[in-house]
């Protein structure tokens, strides 16, 4: 994603970056440099700076884009960009555009904190596409904020079409994270079919590339199926053909899963199968943790020997 913003934005504007871990920071300005240096650019185009904190980056940016792991990380981020106090005035509002996957009441709560202070405007847009649609820059983002103002919206929308290809405005702040823990809930399910499936009639006999193809050209097709299916050599680029390496984390995918059971609680929604589910994806990081969620078809696996 900071590799598309820092190919897109205009070559004289600088990328703030920071993240926990230092050397992919320092890896990232190097190889950053490189580019530039090979596309012609001048001494002060393309270029990228590390901060030092949160606050740092908030202090320099005009939009501040965030993308973490869970609802506490993204509290003690925005907690320490608020502690210390109002932010240096710009000529234009802020932009804080948080992609990560979290709870809709600790995005609504930090959206309000932003709002109510004058910090800026806070805009939840989680993503899909994984790691792939990353580095392509084809993510697919669904984002919630004011609708109020079409200006905003569409600034919104410019700032993501520089890291994604689609952006739903799917309501006000908190909409996003719940479209998105909507549509995760549907690929957690989605995912352990196609692996017992593809399980099932492999253990039938059945050539798992033949029974992929079929599947896909009938009403069992979906994106497990067909861009990540779990069965080792159907797909090429998928994560199962090269061990399960990469991907979206099965811990990312329980995570989602914990996420939209406490949410469709919250609001006295019965899902028939999410506890089913959970149990699945629980036993399956316990086992492969580190792997690509589609490592539930080996864990099946084991469990038919």
């Amino acid at each position: 994603m900071a590799k598309n913003l820092r190919a897109k934005i205009p070559a004289s504007d600088t990328l703030i970056v920071r993240d926990v871990n230092e050397d992919i920071m320092k890896r990232f300005v190097a190889e950053a440099q490189e580019t530039a240096q090979s596309n012609g650019a001048g001494a002060n185009e393309g270029q990228v700076e590390i901060a030092q904190n949160a606050r740092e980056v908030a202090e320099k940016s005009i939009v501040m884009v965030t993308s973490l792991p869970e609802s506490q990380h993204v509290i003690d981020v925005f907690h320490s960009i608020l502690k210390h106090g109002p932010l240096p005035p710009l000529e234009q509002e802020r932009l804080f555009i948080d992609a990560s996957t979290i709870d809709p009441v600790t995005s609504k709560d930090i959206a309000n904190a932003i709002h109510t202070t004058q910090t800026g405007r806070f805009v939840d847009a989680p993503v899909s596409g994984g790691v792939v649609g990353a580095r392509a820059g084809t993510l697919s983002f669904m984002f919630g904020a004011s609708s109020q103002s079409g200006e905003l919206l569409e600034r919104i929308r410019g700032v993501l079409a520089l890291m994604g290809k689609k952006a739903w405005h799917l309501g006000e702040p908190g909409a996003g994270v719940s479209g998105k823990l909507a549509n995760n809930y549907i690929l957690a399910l989605n995912n352990i079919a196609t692996a017992e499936a593809m399980n099932l009639g492999v253990r039938w006999g059945l050539e798992p590339k033949a029974l992929a193809e079929m599947i896909n050209s009938s009403t069992g097709r979906c994106w497990p199926s067909e861009v990540n299916n779990p069965v080792p050599g159907v797909v090429e680029t998928a994560p199962a053909s090269r061990g399960y390496e990469g991907g979206f984390g099965v811990s990312l995918m329980h995570k989602d899963l914990r996420l939209a059971l406490a949410a469709a609680e919250q609001s006295n929604t019965p899902l028939a199968l999410g506890a089913q589910a959970r149990e699945v994806y629980k036993a399956v990081e316990e086992e492969h943790r580190g792997k690509d969620f589609s490592v539930v078809y080996k864990w099946l696996q084991e469990k038919s020997q």
